[in-house]
């Protein structure tokens, strides 16, 4: 294949199934086995009872590596949350943060995980001051790197520079692929029409958002067409999504230690509708990357309202597509 590109599923994805009690964790680890994306990323509060508020969940960690062991998989990455301005109304102290991090490296390294998700709201000196128990523990800090954002933001940039002059190699990076979406979403574009949306606004929008026009200059548009509520609310999308380059990612790839692959509509012809798959895996060959696409589904929240939501095969749609752009065999369950 002349790449080290493996194939993973954020559980993240099946967050409607897993809500709705239509899968189980091991229904969801089954169902990536079977499609060969053996590498399992899961949020933490959504797979695993009560987490963090009741501790670590000892009965649930240890089903959770027989599971492992059961259907060939392997731990990826726990994504975790500092949900550091709402304890008790109040901001956590810096020393609050750090212990906050650090219980969930003790998490993941509990579940098996080489890395771990830190939010990009997460400050660098609160990472750089975790990066050596990190590394005791075997665990990468990974902090994710997502729409509105970018590698050329002023705050990511703050986090680079930290991360060089700490010398930590537990310090990285997790690129969310929404960064580069490249045309609106369709599913987007269908749900804010059903939700009152003009039709001759949600074009403009679109149209807008292809021709990369300024946010606020679409926002004053809208509110000129009449546009309000909704409108105003679908060119408000505009505010935190860009079509950013993926070849940005080469000057960062000694720190990328996971890949968050993010879909919001796979079509029947197993293609993203407005992310470049092809050029971003082109990239991550070039780079030479050697970690995990995991596929992240967040279409759910856009068709729900209209149509029960298909996340399995919505993610099987997508390993086919990574299958053929990785040079991989497809396994027989994506064949079906």
């Amino acid at each position: 294949m002349g790449h080290q590109i493996k194939r993973g599923v954020s559980l993240y994805s099946f967050q409607n199934d897993t809500f709705l009690r239509k899968m189980s964790l091991e229904d969801c680890i089954r169902t990536c086995a079977e499609i060969g994306a053996t590498g399992i990323e899961v949020v933490g509060e959504q797979s695993f009872t009560g987490w963090p508020e009741v501790g670590m969940p000892m009965a649930e960690i240890a089903h959770w590596h027989a599971l492992m062991e059961k259907y060939g998989t392997h731990p990826v990455c726990h994504d975790f949350m500092l949900d550091y301005k709402r304890v008790k109304g109040q901001m956590m102290s810096f020393a609050d943060q750090v212990a906050s991090v650090k219980r969930d490296i003790d998490f993941g390294a509990a579940l098996g995980m080489p890395c771990i998700r830190a939010l990009v709201s997460i400050s660098p000196e609160v990472l750089v001051a975790c990066a050596s128990y990190a590394e005791d523990k075997g665990i990468k800090i990974l902090i994710e790197i997502h729409a509105p954002l970018h590698f050329d933001h002023p705050w990511i940039v703050r986090h680079a520079e930290a991360y060089e002059k700490s010398g930590s190699k537990a310090l990285g990076y997790l690129p969310d692929m929404g960064m580069f979406l490249h045309r609106f979403p369709r599913v987007w574009k269908q749900r804010f029409i059903r939700n009152g949306v003009p039709q001759h606004i949600a074009d403009h929008i679109e149209k807008a958002y292809e021709d990369r026009v300024l946010s606020e200059y679409v926002l004053l548009d809208v509110r000129e067409m009449g546009g309000t509520g909704p409108s105003l609310a679908m060119a408000e999308t505009l505010r935190h999504n860009a079509a950013f380059e993926p070849k940005r990612m080469l000057e960062f790839m000694h720190r990328i230690h996971n890949i968050h692959g993010k879909f919001y509509e796979m079509t029947e012809d197993d293609v993203e509708y407005s992310i470049p798959y092809d050029e971003i895996v082109a990239v991550l060959k070039q780079g030479g990357y050697r970690g995990h696409i995991c596929s992240e589904y967040e279409g759910n929240r856009w068709v729900e309202d209209a149509e029960e939501v298909q996340s399995v095969e919505q993610v099987k749609r997508q390993h086919r597509m990574l299958c053929r752009l990785l040079d991989e065999t497809m396994p027989a369950a994506l064949k079906a």
